[in-house]
């Protein structure tokens, strides 16, 4: 396995899972991956967390990226029409 700090995603869920599974301790898990405990803690604790948000949101597949965009999107038209408003109270004012 590759060095902790070059571990990609797919080989700390592995190792998550892996914990899962065994019937050996953490620190066994840890020793024979060259991982602190400490480090494993924080990634078992970030996987369960994740879990936890995609039960918050009942499974519609609702991500806080597809939320970004919806308000960078509802952003932008809300200045555009800020625009167009001031552009109609200068003409107003005009005439």
């Amino acid at each position: 396995m590759a060095k902790v700090s070059e571990m990609s995603a797919e080989e700390r869920l592995s190792l998550i899972l892996e914990s899962l599974r065994s019937e050996s301790s953490i620190a066994d898990l840890c020793r024979k991956h060259g991982l602190s405990q400490t480090t494993f803690y924080k990634w078992r604790d970030k996987f369960i967390e994740g879990g936890k948000q995609a039960l918050l949101h009942n499974g519609t597949g609702s991500t806080s990226n597809t939320d970004k965009a919806q308000v960078e999107e509802l952003e932008r038209v809300i200045g555009k029409q800020t625009v167009e408003i001031q552009i109609l109270k200068r003409n107003l004012h005009l005439r």
